[in-house]
């Protein structure tokens, strides 16, 4: 198997491919098209990131950036301050974000409301 991935790589660049597929076996067939599928969504997403990078340079040529021009919101990092505290256990906190902790679930339970938890 080894061999013919080899011999793949080596005839990519020339356009000739002959490869004898009854003599391989399902297992080597399966193989080879793991490898190829990964091999092709690594080329897409390099491809990918390489427009992203030349448009974002574009852009900053003209005095934007991407998102202005396209209208979505600039990428944050960082991340974001816990909103909610749990009362009993203040060290327990929530931003908010996301599925809801179950110390927030048991309190909307118990009546409480999540003004109630806020920080």
């Amino acid at each position: 198997m080894a061999d013919i991935v080899l011999e793949l790589s080596r005839r990519i660049g020339t356009q000739e491919m002959n490869v004898d597929f009854d003599k391989m076996t399902l297992k080597e067939m399966r193989d080879l098209r793991a490898k190829l599928d990964r091999a092709i969504n690594s080329y897409e997403d390099r491809k990918r990131r390489e427009a992203l990078v030349a448009i974002e340079e574009a852009a900053r040529e003209h005095g934007f950036n991407l998102a202005e021009l396209t209208g979505g919101k600039p990428r944050r990092s960082g991340t974001v301050p816990p909103k909610y505290a749990n009362p009993e256990d203040p060290t327990m906190t929530w931003t908010g974000r996301g599925r809801k902790p179950r110390w927030v679930q048991e309190n909307l339970e118990k009546g409480k409301e999540l003004d109630d938890l806020l920080i």
